[in-house]
């Protein structure tokens, strides 16, 4: 069953109080209904960081980005024996950071055949705890600015100083709607979005600016991305004839397929990484 989802994340930052149901929450709610999701949470690596990738990858820390005169440093992998032009990845971290966790996805994307760039938001930082990562995240929202330059600056640095030939994103948690809103702010410019649990929104003056094809990736038991949001998304995608795709894991939680992180549950994230793949290769590779 096909169903729609989008976010505004860096919109969250700025908006008040008063909003309808549906549409961008304020910048104090969201982080609480993370918090509360993750609880009793901590960044482990979780199953998904454990496959070797399929290929042999090479990485190293880049500077893409300088945003408020600092350096801002993410994390390159690519295939190991990669020659010529190859499609790039933008991976958008969980609300914990950038850590090793990110990393190991962005290394299995590049034995996938991909340039994957793990994006960091954080300023170099990363939590161990709760309520170090609702920290980190707040920060970072109280400046959609610099998410903006962030971003921009991200895909400017694969597309330009890679020479990416397609450019898709990645996120989950906090990185999911990370990975829309890049679909969204660069439209014309992203090949495809895999969205794992991002915040969702329904406004249909945000949802016009999407052109990629979506693959979203969600929990029927997620009590802070709730599915009641997720399928209001469906008739607004399909009024403005998005290409979207919208799987609900009947039972799974909140972060069931992330990096990090003791939410895990197999099966469903086994099936939406598979998935992930496929779209990414049908929509980054393809002729």
């Amino acid at each position: 069953m096909i169903r729609t989802s989008i976010a505004a994340l860096l919109a969250l930052a700025s908006t008040a109080c008063g909003k309808s149901p549906g549409e961008a929450p304020s910048a104090a709610s969201y982080p609480q209904k993370m918090a509360a999701e993750h609880r009793h949470d901590a960044p482990t690596p979780s199953p998904a960081t454990l496959p070797a990738p399929a290929a042999p990858a090479a990485s190293q820390a880049v500077q893409y980005a300088t945003i408020n005169g600092k350096p801002v440093q993410g994390y390159l992998a690519y295939p190991a024996a990669a020659e010529g032009g190859l499609p790039g990845v933008l991976v958008f971290h969980e609300w914990w950071g950038l850590n090793d966790n990110i990393r190991a996805m962005a290394n299995q994307l590049a034995g996938e055949g991909y340039v994957a760039l793990a994006v960091d938001v954080y300023g170099g930082r990363a939590a161990t705890d709760p309520e170090g990562a609702r920290a980190l995240m707040e920060q970072a929202m109280k400046d959609p600015d610099a998410l903006r330059q962030n971003l921009r600056q991200a895909h400017a640095y694969l597309k330009e100083q890679v020479k990416a030939t397609r450019i898709g994103t990645i996120g989950w948690c906090f990185g999911g709607g990370l990975a829309l809103r890049e679909a969204l702010l660069m439209s014309d410019q992203v090949d495809a979005a895999v969205v794992y649990y991002g915040y969702v929104g329904s406004d249909p003056q945000e949802l016009k600016a999407l052109k990629a094809p979506l693959l979203g990736l969600f929990g029927g038991a997620d009590q802070g991305i709730p599915p009641g949001d997720v399928h209001k998304f469906e008739a607004a995608l399909k009024a403005l004839g998005k290409d979207a795709e919208i799987h609900i894991y009947e039972g799974a939680g909140h972060a069931f397929a992330n990096p990090s992180g003791q939410n895990y549950q197999p099966v469903a994230a086994a099936d939406a990484w598979k998935r992930s793949l496929a779209f990414l290769a049908a929509h980054l590779k393809s002729d």
